[in-house]
């Protein structure tokens, strides 16, 4: 559980961290490429990035 619970916490600060980084582009685009990246699905990117 701990370690599932790291990889969470990675993942959200990669995501934040992404977003911050790539400020210039539309959300849109952003999330699309963190769902090929990342193999998420939209849904969870917009959701650890409202969390965030």
């Amino acid at each position: 559980m701990k370690r599932s619970k790291e990889l969470v916490e990675k993942r959200k600060d990669f995501v934040i961290d992404y977003v911050k980084r790539n400020q210039d582009k539309q959300m849109k685009v952003i999330v699309t490429e963190l769902t090929e990246m990342l193999f998420l699905s939209e849904r969870t990117i917009y959701n650890i990035i409202l969390q965030g």
